[in-house]
């Protein structure tokens, strides 16, 4: 028997058949492959190559709003004197200063570089957004998932809620910044001294939603306290709403800053919305088109790529896209 299995199959019989041993913990074990959240997540999120290119957009904007400014020197007031240097288009720009990346978009009522001026106010506006998303996410999802745990912090914020949340954000942040000086700080005290509000209520709703589920209740029992249940069991539950809240809060803080630039309530800075309402009388005069619309188009990409990247990021963060 053994010569004509290995005639046939070239093999012995030890090397054919094997014993084989019992383990107790090794028949406990279950065969799943490995699976990490964020590389399933970065994975279903660069499947899609229209969000790499977006990526890429939001990267080099934000790179170059920061690079360019800190390798160049930007002196508005340089060319002040010069009258022949002011309100300039492109091609008049470039013939009058040469050719220059600084003045591919013209020159403004100050003879300042129009290019520079935008991405200098970029660097502000970004800034400004990132550092009240931080704040405003950081206080709201924290304390909007005790809000949702504890009957105490219900009873107390609902109050504050109704009585805040129903006067309009605007007219709060217009007040602040009327009160004190029109700065940097000021504008990031006026955004983030309410704003992180409404985020902690959107985010107490989510809590309500989910904090009577069986492993929440599990916890309770066992004595957990309402805090790691909230920041063990219930936020990273909540990874796809929370980017996608963020989402929508990062473009908003840009367009309350242009907003109030606009009509003349924003700070000294040359954000860009600063610089949109120093260009006002530009948008109609003709050759002079250049000064308003540079930074209007800078703002737009920046809203609306940093959206569609957070949208999209968001998408990608629900477990249920990673099947």
């Amino acid at each position: 028997m053994q010569e004509e299995l290995k005639q046939k199959t070239g093999l012995t019989k030890e090397e054919l058949f094997s014993h084989v041993t019992h383990s107790d913990t090794e028949s406990e074990k279950i065969a799943a492959p490995q699976y990490s959240y964020w590389k399933s997540v970065f994975r279903v999120f660069f499947r899609n190559k229209v969000n790499i290119i977006i990526l890429a957009v939001l990267v080099f904007v934000i790179a170059f709003a920061y690079i360019y400014p800190a390798v160049t020197e930007y002196d508005p007031y340089a060319n002040l004197l010069d009258p022949n240097s002011k309100h300039l288009s492109p091609a008049q720009a470039l013939d009058y200063f040469g050719h220059e990346l600084k003045w591919i978009l013209g020159a403004g009522a100050s003879g300042e570089p129009t290019f520079d001026a935008v991405w200098y106010g970029a660097k502000i506006s970004i800034s400004l957004a990132f550092l009240c998303a931080a704040i405003n996410m950081t206080i709201g999802v924290l304390l909007g998932a005790v809000w949702g745990f504890s009957k105490k912090v219900d009873m107390v914020m609902m109050e504050v809620y109704t009585i805040i949340g129903n006067v309009p954000t605007i007219l709060i942040i217009s007040v602040l910044a009327m009160l004190f000086s029109p700065t940097f700080w000021t504008m990031v005290l006026a955004l983030t001294v309410v704003g992180w509000l409404g985020i902690a209520y959107f985010i107490r709703t989510q809590v309500l939603i989910i904090r009577d589920r069986e492993y929440n209740l599990a916890s309770r029992c066992l004595g957990t306290p309402i805090t790691k249940i909230a920041t063990k069991n219930i936020l990273p539950f909540m990874t796809s709403v929370i980017v996608t809240l963020l989402a929508t809060e990062l473009p908003s803080y840009i367009s309350y800053e242009v907003f109030l630039s606009y009509i003349g309530m924003g700070m000294s800075e040359m954000s860009l919305g600063r610089l949109i309402y120093a260009a006002e009388p530009a948008m109609v005069t003709p050759g002079w088109q250049f000064e308003f619309w540079s930074p209007v188009a800078v703002a737009s990409i920046i809203t609306v790529v940093l959206y569609v990247v957070g949208q999209n990021l968001g998408d990608a963060s629900d477990p249920r896209t990673h099947m």
